[in-house]
């Protein structure tokens, strides 16, 4: 039995990039030889064998054969095993692609073969913003989309991939090569939707929304999350002219469900999309309508994420000015005699944060209303 490190693990070596994770296959060897090896192995693994141990996957070729194995992967720069004695295995144009930078299909069937390589393909692009897609790419990536491949696959491995891109170095690159090569459709058509939409006034932007979207996705990259509320803020501006606040909310939760993401992306998309406008004007808020904002926010431990958008959206840095108030307002306490009041409590807590916030604003604590 012989174990391969593969893929991703070695590309990065080569790269000179920290390795985080370590998958293998496995060759000369039954499920029954590996077992005994690895008895705590789990099988996952349905169409052929895979197994998880140590928190690794451990996979037996596609084709049968090393050589075949490597001729059936997703994009040649992943295409690489090394074996225990540190010999190098690699499809025959990896070596090439990855010193020239280059995001090549391994077969002239990858994308049709497995079309949600398309997205895989275009997570790369964001993943390794030095490295150009290749004309055998975009064209199989255009062919996967006008042949409607993409329609009806597993929507938690689109999102999967879409959550990856949302944590590169540079996300706007997953969807502008959906968009260049037609495949924003079916998957983001939210996000088809804003393009050729004018992102607002001429003299403020000279960009369609798409565009804009793009610009403040990178601004905010390393989180996946913020990305993620960047990507959804103006939403609501392919879907109407009038109110898109409101709009992009539900724009934002339709992306959000349909990509099967985790309920906290959902939910901060949708905030995203629905209070970022009104954020923009905090500084300008009565003391009410501040402390509402903030418990809002608060609430759902988005505070310091949104106001980071807010600022990569252009509105002026208002974190600073958020973060004192918030010091103000959670240290204010209800007396001993006036908790556990029901409603009575709520009400007189919220009135004496008010006067907190008020007492740095010189401003009197009106009602947000």
């Amino acid at each position: 039995m012989e174990i391969h490190l593969v893929g991703g693990a070695v590309r990065d070596m080569l790269l000179g990039r920290p390795v985080t994770d370590r998958d293998y296959l496995v060759l000369n060897a039954t499920k029954e030889m590996f077992l005994a090896r690895y008895p705590t192995a789990r099988l996952v693994g349905k169409s052929f064998p895979v197994f998880i141990a140590g928190g690794s996957e451990y996979a037996w070729p596609r084709g049968g054969s090393l050589e075949t194995d490597l001729t059936l992967r997703d994009l040649t720069i992943n295409a690489l095993t090394q074996d225990v004695k540190g010999a190098l295995h690699a499809h025959p144009q990896a070596l090439k692609d990855i010193e020239a930078k280059v995001l090549r299909p391994c077969s002239p069937s990858s994308m049709r073969d497995d079309p949600v390589r398309v997205f895989r393909a275009a997570r790369f692009a964001a993943q390794f913003p030095d490295f150009r897609a290749s004309g055998e790419l975009l064209e199989q990536m255009r062919e996967a989309a006008s042949s409607r491949l993409l329609t009806g696959q597993a929507a938690e491995r689109v999102g999967r991939e879409t959550v990856k891109a949302l944590g590169a170095p540079k996300p706007s690159r997953f969807l502008e090569l959906l968009r260049t090569t037609g495949c924003l459709s079916p998957w983001f058509e939210e996000v088809l939707a804003c393009v050729g939409v004018p992102a607002g006034p001429a003299p403020y932007h000279d960009d369609d929304v798409f565009g804009h979207t793009l610009e403040v996705m990178d601004r905010l990259a390393t989180d996946p999350l913020l990305v993620w509320m960047g990507l959804t803020h103006d939403l609501g501006k392919g879907a109407t002219s009038y109110g898109h606040d409101e709009a992009g909310a539900v724009s934002a939760r339709t992306l959000g469900m349909r990509l099967r993401l985790p309920a906290a992306f959902t939910q901060a998309g949708a905030m995203a999309a629905s209070e970022h406008m009104r954020l923009s004007a905090y500084a300008g808020m009565r003391p009410g309508s501040r402390v509402d904002m903030l418990m809002r926010l608060e609430a759902r431990r988005l505070t310091t994420r949104m106001f980071k958008l807010i600022a990569a959206d252009g509105a002026d840095d208002l974190l600073s000015l958020a973060r004192r108030d918030l010091r103000a307002i959670r240290a204010v306490t209800l007396p001993e005699d006036k908790r556990d009041l029901g409603e009575a409590s709520g009400e007189l807590l919220r009135q004496m944060r008010c006067e907190a916030a008020a007492a740095l604003t010189g401003r009197k604590p009106l009602d947000a209303g």
